[in-house]
Order: C-alpha cells, then sequence, then structure tokens
C-alpha cells in the first residue's frame, strides 16, 4: 500500500484583505500539489509567485483563503503535526551573545526534550555540520555560512519526519553546500521528507525528485525533473576519444550518413562544484594551521539515522 503523501494541497487559495475586508492580493490561486512522502520537493518561483505564502499555509502561521491542505495527513494547525515539522527560514535570526552550545540547548528546552537527549543530539549535530570546535563561541562572531548551520541544526533537534528548508544553501561556501546537498539525500533515504525552496537552480536538480513552479501565485508546472527536463528529441552519446583522428571522422561520417544531419561533436565538461572541492580538499590537507570557521562535516548525525 503506498503511502498518503505528506503534503497534499487542493485548489489552495490565500487572499490578503485590507482594513475594511476588501480583497487586496491573491498571492496564491487554486494550487493544487502533493509532496510525496520520503522524497525532495522543490517549490520553484520567482520572488512574489507565493513561495513563502504557501510555506507559511504549510507551517499553520496563515490560514488558506479557500481550498484544503493537509500536512502529514492532519490539520496544519494541529499542535501534534506541529512538533513532526523542522523549519529553516531564509533568514537565520539566532541571538547573537548565544553559543552554539547555547542555542541548540534553548531550541531543546522549546521542544522540551530531556536533558539527556538534548545534550547528545547537539552534541552529534555540532558535529554533523562542522562547528564542534566552535561550541562555545558567540554566534555572533560568526560568518553567515557559519549561522546557516546553526539554523540547520536547530531545524533538525526534534528529528522530525518533514523538513521544510527555506533557501538551505544561501550565504555557504561550495563545500558547505555540498554538504548540505548530501544532507539532504540522506535525510530523503531515512524516510524524511523534504519542502525544498531556492533560487539556484542547479542545487535544486542536484537533491530534488520533483518540482513544482510557481509564477505570480499559480501553479505552472509539477513533475519528476525526467519528465520536466529530458528532450527526446535528442539523444547523446558519449565515448572514448579515440587516439586516431581519422576512426573519429569516420564515426561522425557515419552519424552523419544514418541521420541525414550533422552531429554535434565537443568533449563533456565536468560540472565545477567537483572539480572545485577536489582543488580545496587537496589544498586543505597540507594546510597546517587550525581551521577558524567550519570545518568538513560529519555524517548524518546517528539520531537522525533511526
Amino acid at each position: 500500500m503506498e503511502n498518503p503523501p505528506a503534503i497534499q494541497a487542493t485548489d489552495l487559495r490565500k487572499t490578503f484583505r485590507d482594513f475594511w475586508r476588501r480583497p487586496r492580493v491573491e498571492a496564491v490561486r487554486g494550487i493544487s500539489f502533493a509532496v510525496p512522502a520520503g522524497q525532495v520537493f522543490g517549490l520553484l518561483g520567482p520572488n512574489g509567485s507565493g513561495k513563502s505564502t504557501t510555506i507559511k499555509m504549510i507551517l499553520g502561521l496563515l490560514f488558506p483563503t479557500a481550498g484544503r491542505l493537509d500536512v502529514l495527513g492532519a490539520s496544519p494547525r494541529s499542535v501534534a503535526v506541529k512538533s513532526r515539522i523542522g523549519y529553516l527560514p531564509e533568514e537565520s535570526y539566532l541571538y547573537p551573545h548565544l553559543t552554539p552550545l547555547e542555542t541548540l540547548t534553548f531550541y531543546a528546552r522549546l521542544f522540551r526534550l530531556p536533558a539527556a537527549v538534548a545534550r547528545e543530539r547537539i552534541a552529534q549535530l555540532l558535529d554533523m555540520i562542522g562547528l564542534a570546535h566552535a561550541r562555545n563561541r558567540p554566534v555572533g562572531e560568526f560568518s553567515k555560512g557559519m549561522a546557516r548551520r546553526i539554523g540547520l541544526a536547530q531545524a533538525l533537534l526534534n528529528d522530525p519526519d518533514l523538513v521544510i528548508l527555506d533557501e538551505p544553501t544561501a550565504g555557504l561556501d561550495p563545500q558547505g553546500t555540498r554538504q548540505v546537498k548530501d544532507l539532504i539525500l540522506a535525510l530523503a533515504a531515512r524516510g524524511k521528507t523534504v519542502l525544498l525552496t531556492s533560487h539556484l537552480l542547479a542545487d535544486v536538480e542536484d537533491v530534488c525528485a520533483q518540482v513544482a513552479i510557481l509564477f505570480n501565485g499559480r501553479l505552472l508546472a509539477q513533475g519528476t525533473l525526467d519528465e520536466l527536463l529530458a528532450q527526446k528529441d535528442k539523444t547523446t552519446l558519449t565515448f572514448p576519444t579515440p587516439a586516431d583522428p581519422l576512426a573519429l571522422r569516420k564515426v561522425r561520417d557515419a552519424a552523419r550518413a544514418a541521420l541525414g544531419a550533422e552531429p554535434a561533436l565537443d568533449h563533456p565538461r565536468q560540472p565545477l562544484e567537483p572539480y572545485f572541492l577536489r582543488i580545496v580538499e587537496s589544498a586543505a590537507q597540507d594546510a597546517a594551521s587550525p581551521a577558524s570557521g567550519a570545518v568538513p562535516a560529519a555524517p548524518l548525525a546517528p539520531f537522525l539515522q533511526k
């Protein structure tokens, strides 16, 4: 039996009204989509497309004007549902005078986690985000990327079933970005649902199984990346470059004769991200001075793997 969707929106609408209850802005205009449980789902669109309003309705912070919205099989207003959600907002608002340890301890108390459980999870999360060495430094001294990591740890502290990440890689360097993407994939592999919004579409391609694209409050497209992006009228053939230039010419001539068109010929190019990471990691192995920022992250925290 197939699991029910983690999020199900049906003809969802949100209209903001003025003081006299007159319609002012129709932010979400009858959208319907489903986020499968245990997948990474991308909610995309330009600024002002209705993404933030939709997320706030999923979080129970705004009430829909019309339509139906189910989150984890219940109303998003349910306190029990909220306890199963982890949320990373677009901006990480942290108390600058608190340390990472104090920050996560504060949120653990809000979640009413037992003290022993909180200590164990906080230690694991600080290792996971690469900030265990800076656990006693004030957060106000951190870079935006380091503060972002603390925000991500906070979003996972309650071991949520649904994780909502708004621009999760904002402010992160390429190493941190790769670590966050690996973390997102690891969470989905262990059955957690991740709803992701990002303007960095290359990151979305790396982690999302499905996407929905909004514009002006309407749903323009949704589906798997293969369904939306595959160019089925073209085929790519990749093979080792032959040492003999004549062999390559014969292959090209054969393709031209069979297809009746000139095939494009070029060398495939590796993505910049793995090249950058390989260069930096090689340099880091030769560096003798200790890191002042985030260090390479540990694998997924053990309590999230259960």
